[in-house]
């Protein structure tokens, strides 16, 4: 997973699966600008998932699939 932030702040990435039970949370702390690689799946089953990204004031959420 892939995200970047236009400047210096905040940031939380979680994973929520299709019910909408949190089952990670990847990111929760003070980052600077840039681009970031974030590893996720390894220990996961194949399914939906959800992903909340939270930077400043902005908050997105999408939907993925994983596939083993």
């Amino acid at each position: 997973m892939e995200f970047g932030i236009p400047e210096l702040g905040f940031v939380s990435l979680k994973v929520y699966n299709a019910s909408g039970k949190e089952v990670a949370t990847l990111v929760n702390e003070i980052k600077t600008a840039g681009y970031y690689t974030i590893n996720f799946g390894s220990n996961m089953p194949s399914g939906i998932y959800f992903y909340t990204l939270q930077a400043g004031n902005t908050t997105v959420t999408k939907m993925m699939m994983l596939l083993k």
